[in-house]
């Protein structure tokens, strides 16, 4: 498991394909190497005269197309600097993972690991002899013509990134496949409820404690490898966190009771769990989601004084938490094939999803009409889609929104206006709406 893990970082970082890349560019220059030494001077009769070229002119060709390829790798290295210090400023720089670990960006520095390395080894590798017919520069001017079309597709990418709207749909989307995973079907068993005194029973016995060798965001839980594991040393685990939750080093993460005789062999917490330095979208909907409220957020600040993106991510949440609603249920207990409780672990309220989605918006926002309007709105029609439960959950955070509203302050038509749809919002969760508790 922990070879698992590894892999997975390794894999998601920023350098892994540039350097998958470059061993691929080191053992291309060689096979092609190869040919100009062993195939062409036997064959050279039987290929086109258009695929050869002498070593005077492959020379200059290569000395040409190193600087073309540094020209295009510091002109796209300078462009992501460029976006990383827009996402921090104007975005959110928790935003700065979705374009870093977008694979575009790390194949196109890979395309251009690839190419530089070939030309500089095919560079190298020249030396004066007596052969006047090499192969290797017609496939590094194909190589560098490849290198141009994603210099291309890197501008194109990184235009449309640098679009709030294009980085808020991409984030939505993102998260909404999420939430999707998250409320798949699984192999093992996941239920609300579980008899109370099978709980106490378990409960009951000598509990064993394994605690965090680190401090971090918990990142990841491996929920089949623990409940397969619990299941074959006939065991139950009880988390003491959430996904998305901050440990300190030495804090308990899981309780574990043994059903069968005691085991001494703990094992780490590495093998169920993955705990880093930041918080990650991997399993998190919390965290994604907040991307969009710091955007929003930030969309509100006076030095940006953007409202109609704040109202764009108001509306992308609005749809998100409505996914969610429509999948969400609260599970706590985790079984395995055969039926038997295997691990437990609180999940997230749905109540506390809408208050971490909406709050900060609605401290920022509250003297801007169209920014409440809007959060009413989509509170709204998230409660015409939604179950009776959820949606007395969404009018009683509707009625925490509007308390931050001063309607004193309002004009007749702003008030007339949030009144209308309040009270639309209102008559179909069946409530009673007093327009007077609505004055801060």
């Amino acid at each position: 498991m922990k070879n698992t893990t590894f892999w997975t970082t390794a894999r998601d970082s920023f350098w892994f394909l540039p350097v998958v890349y470059g061993v691929c560019s080191i053992i291309a220059a060689g096979v092609i190497t190869t040919l100009d030494v062993w195939l062409v001077p036997k064959a050279s009769d039987s290929i086109p005269n258009i695929l050869l070229t002498g070593q005077s002119i492959a020379k200059q060709l290569y000395a040409a197309l190193i600087t073309a390829m540094l020209t295009m790798t510091t002109i796209s290295f300078s462009t992501i600097m460029v976006m990383l210090t827009t996402y921090s400023s104007q975005f959110s720089p928790r935003a700065l993972q979705d374009f870093m670990q977008s694979k575009i960006t790390q194949h196109v520095l890979g395309v251009y690991t690839f190419g530089f390395l070939f030309v500089l080894i095919n560079l190298w590798l020249l030396t004066e002899t007596n052969q006047q017919d090499l192969l290797s520069p017609f496939f590094t001017v194909i190589i560098t013509m490849i290198s141009l079309g994603f210099f291309i597709l890197f501008i194109h990418f990184s235009a449309r990134w640098a679009q709030v709207n294009f980085l808020i749909g991409v984030i939505r989307n993102k998260t909404s496949a999420l939430i999707s995973e998250t409320f798949v079907e699984r192999t093992y068993g996941e239920h609300q409820h579980w008899e109370p005194s099978q709980i106490d029973t378990i409960k009951e016995k000598d509990r064993q404690t394994i605690y965090a060798r680190q401090s971090g965001y918990i990142q990841q839980v491996y929920y089949n490898y623990l409940i397969n594991w619990a299941s074959v040393n006939n065991m139950v685990l009880e988390s003491t966190f959430q996904v998305g939750d901050y440990v300190p080093k030495g804090m308990p993460v899981f309780h574990l009771w043994t059903l069968g005789d005691k085991n001494n062999n703990l094992p780490e917490h590495d093998d169920f769990l993955v705990i880093g330095d930041e918080r990650t979208d991997l399993q998190d909907i919390g965290f994604s989601i907040g991307k969009l409220v710091e955007i929003a957020v930030k969309a509100l600040s006076p030095s940006m004084n953007d409202p109609n993106t704040a109202i764009n991510c108001i509306h992308r949440i609005g749809g998100l938490l409505s996914e969610l609603a429509d999948h969400y249920y609260p599970v706590t207990y985790f079984s395995d094939k055969n039926g038997d409780l295997r691990f437990i672990m609180e999940q997230e309220n749905f109540r506390d999803y809408l208050f971490l989605s909406f709050y900060q918006i609605k401290h920022y926002g509250k003297d801007d009409i169209s920014v409440i309007y809007s959060m009413v709105d989509t509170l709204y029609k998230m409660a015409v889609v939604s179950e009776a439960a959820i949606q007395k959950e969404v009018w009683n955070f509707t009625q925490y929104t509007l308390e931050a509203v001063d309607s004193s302050n309002l004009s007749a038509m702003e008030y007339q206006h949030l009144k209308d749809i309040t009270e639309k919002f209102a008559h179909f969760c069946g409530e009673e709406w007093d327009g007077e508790k609505a004055e801060g």
